[in-house]
């Protein structure tokens, strides 16, 4: 099983358009992919679910921690997969995010 944290770079946190540029990269990747944030009494969620992730209320700067499923992560193209992720949710303004809300101005 392979693990990683990140820190969520949006303004807006995992919210609405951020949350769906996540999920699609997730679900891109072809793993099964958890998503919990880090020193929380909640449970982890389902990445691939947008509902799912929105529950978590992800905030800007919160720390996550991604989790890739044994049975689908097969060692170091669940790491890569997962670094890609994190890239997504490391993404500050300027990102494909703020780009797509800046040309709807």
């Amino acid at each position: 099983m392979a693990t990683i944290t990140a820190t969520v770079a949006s303004p807006v946190g995992l919210h609405a358009r951020a949350a769906a540029i996540f999920v699609h990269a997730v679900t891109a990747s072809g793993l099964a992919v958890t998503i919990a944030k880090v020193a929380s009494a909640e449970p982890a969620a389902d990445a691939r679910s947008i509902l799912a992730v929105l529950a978590l209320d992800v905030r800007h700067g919160d720390l996550v921690e991604l989790i890739a499923d044994e049975l689908t992560a097969d060692g170091e193209g669940a790491r890569v997969a997962l670094a890609e992720l994190v890239a997504v949710l490391e993404a500050g303004p300027g990102s494909a995010d703020s780009a797509g809300s800046a040309g709807s101005r």
